[in-house]
């Protein structure tokens, strides 16, 4: 490992008072097929690719208010590096966000209620990354999660970067350029359909041009108008589109409306005998201003 100063092995990152780490956790263990991160005795371990390379971290609470950064493995540049993964890791849990109005609304409406005292302190786990989050999206696109978590964990290995440690290889999502290279027949073999395999070039190709990127959707002003964006690449409609707004530019407005796991959420949380029709689940979520995310995510979490 190359180190500017040993001081930045490891480093401590305040979080505000409505966050709890253990809800996070457990959310992000849902999934024994995850690819990108490992779960493991209280903490998280990620690769992240930062200034001077990749880079595993290890995640914990080892004090109220306070997330400690262990540097496991890989090459660190100091401050520039730190800068880039705390950058990462405010995004991925969503620290800049005050969820005290959040709780103050649901409080006041008994299914919201009840989830947000059963996972007090969830955060709408992100995917920083847009390139990542788009393409989780497409692959997820009318699959069962269990097949979805197969599909990127065989894209991760075959075209992501890796790094091991102490017998486990830890691997980063691909980037715009590594698949950009890919043939659509290799991705085919990985069981991708024709339809995601050339939606996903297709966003590799942008993203590698510099057509499109988080920080050019970001600064079209307004969540619309990115969205606008996105509908433009074939294979990316409604669902995806306000999955990546919601996940990755962090529009606590936005949600999947036409989302099966949402439906059966509300389904069973309402006693329903049926799905909710989209009129409903609007009305439903007109009670939420400025937090439908929110409330999608604990709908969601309600499902594991």
């Amino acid at each position: 490992m190359s180190l500017q100063d040993t001081r930045d092995l490891t480093f401590r990152l305040a979080v505000p008072p409505d966050f709890r780490f253990t809800p996070c956790l457990d959310y992000m263990a849902r999934s024994d097929n995850e690819s990108l991160f490992e779960v493991k005795d209280g903490g998280v371990n990620r690769l992240l690719c930062l200034a001077g390379g990749p880079v595993v971290l290890r995640i914990t609470e080892e004090e109220e208010q306070l997330l400690t950064v262990r540097i496991l493995a890989g090459t660190w540049k100091g401050a520039e590096a730190r800068e880039e993964a705390e950058r990462y890791i405010r995004d991925w849990f969503d620290l800049e966000r005050d969820l005290a109005p959040f709780y103050r609304m649901a409080e006041g409406h008994g299914v919201l209620g009840g989830l947000t005292r059963e996972f007090r302190g969830l955060r709408l786990v992100g995917v920083p990354d847009l390139f990542e989050a788009l393409c989780w999206a497409i692959v997820g696109q009318q699959v069962n999660l269990a097949f979805a978590y197969t599909l990127k964990r065989r894209l991760t290995e075959a075209y992501g970067s890796s790094l091991e440690w102490e017998g486990r290889v830890y691997r980063h999502f691909p980037s715009p350029e590594q698949l950009a290279a890919a043939e659509p027949d290799a991705l085919g073999a990985l069981q991708l359909t024709r339809m995601k395999s050339a939606a996903m070039l297709d966003v590799a190709r942008r993203m590698s041009e510099g057509t499109l990127s988080k920080e050019r959707l970001l600064s079209l002003g307004s969540f619309r108008a990115a969205e606008e964006q996105l509908l433009q690449i074939r294979g990316v409609g409604p669902w995806t589109s306000q999955y990546v707004r919601m996940r990755c530019l962090r529009d606590p407005e936005a949600y999947p409306a036409g989302d099966v796991g949402l439906h059966n959420a509300v389904r069973v949380l309402l006693g329903m005998d049926r799905k909710p029709t989209l009129p409903e689940l609007a009305e439903l979520f007109a009670a939420w201003p400025g937090w439908e995310a929110y409330a999608a995510f604990y709908l969601w979490r309600s499902l594991y």
